[in-house]
Parts: C-alpha cells; sequence; structure tokens
C-alpha cells in the first residue's frame, strides 16, 4: 500500500516536511474559463460595468490570491513568489480565457498558486459582473504547465 504523503502515522492530515528538498526554479501556468452574455463581454471591455475596471481588478485579485495561496489551502507551503503574471484573453463574443503564471526559487512547486489565481481572478469577474449577467459560468481551471523540482518538466497535451 503506497504511504499517502500529507497524512502521518496516526492517520491525521499534516503538511509535508520539504527541508530535505532541492531548491530549483519553478514555474506553473493555469488556465480556466468564464463564460458569460456577449453582451456583458462588450460592456467589460467598453468600460461599462458599474463597479470599474474589472479586467484590471480581476488580474490584482489574481495576484493576491497566489501571494496567499497557503492561506486558503490548507496544507500548501507559504512561498515568496518572484513572479505572478495574470492575463485575459477573449477567445469569443461569451467567452474569456484566463491566464495565470507564477515563479519561485524554492523546495515546492506553484501549481496551487498558479490554479488559484485563475480562479479568484474568475470569481472577481463574476462579483463585478452579477449585476448584468448572473448566468456566467466558470470552469475548466486547469494546470498547463510546470517545471523545476524533482518531477522536472511536465505540459497537457489537449487530444487531437
Amino acid at each position: 500500500m503506497k504511504k499517502l504523503t500529507h497524512i502521518n502515522e496516526n492517520g491525521s492530515a499534516e503538511m509535508v516536511d520539504i527541508g530535505d528538498k532541492e531548491v530549483t526554479r519553478r514555474r506553473a501556468v493555469a488556465t480556466g474559463l468564464i463564460q458569460m452574455k456577449p453582451d456583458t463581454m462588450t460592456q467589460i471591455y467598453e468600460g461599462d460595468i458599474a463597479k470599474g475596471d474589472t479586467i484590471g481588478i480581476a488580474r490584482i485579485a489574481g495576484i493576491q490570491a497566489a501571494k496567499n495561496c497557503s492561506q486558503l489551502i490548507p496544507l500548501c507551503h507559504p512561498l515568496s513568489l518572484s513572479k505572478i503574471v495574470v492575463e485575459f484573453k477573449v477567445v469569443s463574443e461569451s467567452c474569456l480565457r484566463i491566464t495565470a503564471e507564477c515563479m519561485v526559487t524554492a523546495r515546492t512547486g506553484v501549481e496551487m498558486e498558479a490554479m488559484i489565481a485563475v480562479s479568484v481572478a474568475a470569481l472577481t469577474i463574476y462579483d463585478m459582473c452579477k449585476s448584468v449577467d448572473r448566468s456566467m459560468t466558470i470552469g475548466q481551471i486547469q494546470l498547463i504547465a510546470k517545471q523545476g523540482g524533482n518531477s522536472g518538466s511536465w505540459e497537457r497535451v489537449e487530444p487531437k
């Protein structure tokens, strides 16, 4: 039977000891989608959302979320991130892709930081736009790539 990494001999959850792991440069990229009415997308990009600069505020929210990941995900280690980038791309008249890239030089990876940045950026867009579109949906939050650490590099390969 495989030993669970976050469970101690008493069966209780615990944070993994990463003290003996090698410090390496690590990077993770995650994406997610937020679907909305075409009119909502237009209002976002024309600056007509009553709460203000939707994309700018969502970007800051994503950055803040990545910086605070260990406070939100119980067994994550606190990291001193060296870079966080949160970007937005219109993929259709009703769909926005959010991409987050996080970097750190540390003993553990930044996958959770990238995924939480995407999640909170999407939730912020929902919060800012809910008065005009309560039907928005958030989904497909996923790791796209990671580099560094013992497991090396990994990249999502989409089926053709």
